[in-house]
């Protein structure tokens, strides 16, 4: 049986260090994402026949923000971006795309369902719990509100070749220019030579002393 909200909150507290607003919703749309895909609990390893469970290995994640939310989802997914199932694209949305990679598409696609918070839940919290301030109506209402208060969802189609998969093991290529190590194709082709996309781009993150 999978786990129920109370249990996956508490584990995402323990996970993130505290738990939050962004918390709760990052749990619950991770819920309501399994629940469309028909997957019931990815986090056990195995089956109570002993099997391993082939959920574990089905679903890739994106997130679309760099909060506490994309902690919880991991907790409820499974997913982890050291495995390469969790993938950051830092939107600034509260929003996740679940990929399942068990309903391909063709072309190197698969079906998903991206999940997004509404807005307008902000406003339904504090119309339920006009008492409380601004954090404590949205831990309340975020708990008891119904998923169309709450979220958005629609069916999409993601591209998704083998290189993007979790254990894929890919070429590896010493950039041309800094002598660094790059793996999974994260290079770029230039006059015969592969450049890491920090040396192609000239745009590093950080600056050299």
């Amino acid at each position: 049986m999978a786990a129920g909200l109370e249990e996956l909150l508490h584990d995402a507290e323990i996970a993130h260090g505290h738990l939050c607003a962004g918390q709760i919703l990052g749990v619950r749309m991770a819920m309501l994402a399994l629940a469309k895909l028909g997957i019931d609990d990815p986090r056990k390893r195995t089956l109570t026949n002993g099997e391993l469970n082939p959920d574990r290995k089905r679903l890739v994640t994106f997130v679309e923000i760099d909060r506490c939310a994309t902690d919880a989802i991991g907790v409820v997914t499974a997913c982890r971006v050291g495995k390469r199932a969790l993938k950051l694209r830092d939107w600034g949305k509260m929003a996740a795309t679940f990929v399942d990679l068990n309903q391909p598409l063709g072309d190197d696609a698969y079906k998903g369902v991206r999940v997004v918070a509404l807005e307008s839940s902000k406003a339904r919290a504090k119309e339920l719990y006009p008492e409380l301030e601004k954090n404590a109506q949205q831990m309340h209402a975020y708990r008891e509100m119904p998923d169309e208060e709450l979220f958005a969802e629609q069916w999409v189609r993601v591209p998704l070749p083998p290189s993007e998969f979790p254990g894929f093991k890919g070429q590896r290529v010493v950039c041309s220019r800094c002598g660094e190590g790059v793996n999974f194709d994260r290079f770029v082709e230039r006059e015969g030579k592969r450049l890491c996309f920090g040396c192609a781009s000239e745009k590093l993150y950080y600056q050299p002393l």
